[in-house]
């Protein structure tokens, strides 16, 4: 059995969002399971130099116009959030403490949350708003609430964040198959060729 591939995101992140909505499915014809990691952007553009594309001149505007674009293109819901971007330190907690307790859950939940950034414009980095998107796949409210305010689940995605810097992970979506990083929500094609012929 082949290893599992890694997926790497950011909840504040489009692209992410667009990834998010179809790595699974990429992957699924080649019997290959999918790890999803949130992460904190923050942390890799301060080692990467880099800024979120949304402030860059030039670039952000087109990539305003992209997101709608994708957005429409694979019909997903889709607004810009007012703020854009945000941290996402409680839904990334959230999700490694279900992917731990409620295994099952921790997916749906990573795409309500995603749709209710991007399609709703939810805050998403509040604990209640955290607490209704679990509760709404299933999960007990008041647990989510507890778990991710403790030092358990904080040293968790700080641990998760520092292994991802150190496998040279510095944007979202980041995808690691077999050790081979691809970068980018407009690689799986790249992805699929490269599953499918083992690499070149």
């Amino acid at each position: 059995m082949s290893d599992p591939i890694d997926f790497y995101f950011d909840f504040s992140s489009p692209y992410g969002y667009f990834a998010a909505a179809r790595i699974d499915f990429v992957v699924a014809p080649f019997g290959r399971d999918v790890r999803w990691h949130p992460i904190l952007l923050g942390p890799a553009m301060d080692k990467s130099g880099n800024q979120p594309l949304i402030k860059q001149p030039a670039k952000g505007d087109y990539s305003v116009h992209d997101w709608e674009r994708l957005a429409r293109f694979m019909d997903l819901p889709w607004a810009l959030p007012d703020p854009f971007p945000i941290a996402t330190v409680r839904t990334a907690r959230a999700f490694y403490w279900i992917s731990e307790t409620q295994p099952d859950c921790a997916k749906p939940f990573a795409m309500a949350a995603y749709r209710a950034y991007f399609g709703d414009g939810a805050a998403i980095n509040d604990a209640d708003v955290v607490a209704d998107i679990a509760a709404g796949v299933g999960l007990d409210r008041q647990a989510v609430s507890d778990a991710i305010e403790t030092p358990e689940i904080k040293q968790r995605l700080r641990d998760e964040v520092d292994a991802a810097l150190a496998r040279g992970v510095f944007g979202s979506p980041f995808v690691i198959v077999d050790g081979e990083p691809f970068w980018g929500a407009d690689r799986f094609w790249m992805i699929k060729r490269w599953l499918k012929s083992g690499g070149w």
